[in-house]
């Protein structure tokens, strides 16, 4: 499985931040290095100076005067110590850092008439570290400066640190902001393509922002534009010429009524009486398509009781189970459209009808179940499929030319929804309905 992001903005994202935090990383390594090199420098070129007028100032007092001056100056980290002879070295000295290396020949650089020897020692396992520098004064004698060194010399500029994170997160926000501000209008096209496969008739794209968006927003509004007009000439045409077979079916009808045979008389009734169901659907399909109602908050619970009370007053037998709580946004004619060929198909192929609603907070399901003997699963979704019917399982007698459940589909996909077929495991055939709630 890649680690990349799947979105465009999610990896326009990924490849800033890495690529900014790398360069922000090795910035910070090489600022802060040099930073703490400069830093030790310049304290090491102080305690060179100090230590060198210590001893000058030393050099120039007597033994009284000089104890007296090391212990006014000797404190908790710097510890002054007179010696007449050569002070012994540490025990287990370490190798001098560069620091102390450097603060090593500073010294011999200023005391160039004196004798320097200097150790670093670390007198605790993990303890801190102790930096000695031993000078030999004019007269023979020794001065031990014993300095206690503090963490920041070894450590990194925290203050730097800070910085330089406090610049990478404005650095991240405003590469963030620019990523969505860029990958937006794709955002945008996509959402719209999507909205275009379920209402051809939804608002036009915005044409503003850089000349590229612009340009692709009025393509796709030309695209849109012309499926629009080829739609409705094909809808127009296949919709005048259904309604004109209405004429000569009606004057056949006529003319087989004064037929004297009574079984061709009866044989020309049937094949007029599907003629004219087939196009009744017809128009009825074809208006699908044309259909330019509003989307509103509606009482979904409102419609189904109502459609539950108008079945049953039609003798149907049909019953509601669950409840939802609170208005869904929708289309409620075309809706009810949808659900009233849904109970009819349940009754007509099985019996009796069951519908169950449930409200998923982000979407409402309504099933609709049958008890009748269900259909094969490799024809589950063939029957969506306009004119196809199944014959062998469902009558031929029951007046439908295979266009119900394609109306219903086409109107579950203009809600955002989705319509499926399945065989119910404790028998009959359910009808599932997934409606976004926005």
């Amino acid at each position: 499985m890649s680690l990349l992001p799947r979105s465009l903005f999610g990896r326009l994202v990924t490849v800033f931040v890495l690529g900014l935090l790398a360069a922000q990383g090795i910035g910070i390594v090489i600022s802060a290095r040099e930073s703490s090199k400069a830093l030790v420098t310049l304290n090491n070129n102080q305690w060179a100076q100090r230590y060198s007028d210590m001893v000058r100032l030393l050099d120039s007092e007597g033994p009284a005067e000089r104890a007296r001056i090391v212990a006014a100056i000797s404190g908790v980290r710097l510890k002054l110590r007179l010696e007449a002879d050569t002070p012994p070295a540490p025990a287990s000295p370490l190798a001098l850092d560069e620091s102390t290396a450097e603060l090593d020949g500073l010294l011999k650089g200023a005391l160039l008439d004196h004798v320097v020897h200097s150790y670093l020692e670390r007198r605790e396992p993990g303890g801190e570290e102790y930096r000695i520098n031993d000078v030999r004064m004019r007269d023979g004698s020794w001065l031990r400066f014993d300095y206690q060194r503090p963490p920041s010399l070894s450590q990194w500029p925290y203050p730097f640190l800070i910085e330089s994170a406090v610049l990478v997160v404005a650095i991240l926000l405003l590469s963030l902001l620019a990523v969505r501000w860029l990958t937006r209008p794709l955002s945008t096209l996509a959402r719209a393509a999507d909205e275009l496969g379920r209402d051809i008739h939804r608002p036009p794209l915005p044409e503003h922002g850089p000349l590229e968006v612009r340009a692709a927003a009025a393509a796709f509004n030309t695209m849109q534009a012309r499926l629009r007009d080829y739609i409705y000439e094909r809808t127009r045409i296949l919709t005048a010429v259904s309604h004109d077979l209405r004429t000569p079916i009606t004057r056949l009808r006529l003319r087989a009524e004064l037929l004297a045979d009574e079984e061709l008389k009866g044989k020309l009734v049937r094949d007029l009486q599907e003629m004219e169901n087939m196009t009744s659907a017809t128009l009825s399909f074809l208006r699908g398509f044309e259909d330019r109602e509003e989307v509103q908050n509606v009482d979904l619970m409102a419609l189904l009781e109502s459609l539950e009370t108008d079945s049953i007053d039609t003798g149907y037998e049909v019953k509601l189970q669950g409840k939802i709580g609170r208005p869904v946004q929708l289309r409620p004619r075309t809706l009810r459209r949808l659900l009233d060929n849904l109970v009819t198909n349940a009754i007509r192929y099985g019996q009796r009808a069951i519908i169950t609603v449930e409200d998923l907070g982000e979407a409402v399901v309504i099933r609709i179940r049958d008890a009748g003997p269900g259909i094969p699963a490799a024809e589950l979704e063939k029957v969506f499929e306009p004119y196809y019917r199944l014959d062998a399982a469902r009558s031929q007698e029951s007046g439908g030319v295979g266009l119900g459940l394609s109306i219903a589909r086409n109107i579950a996909e203009l809600h955002g929804g989705t319509l499926i077929l399945q065989n119910h495991p404790a028998g009959g055939l359910e009808a599932v309905l997934t409606l976004p709630t926005r």
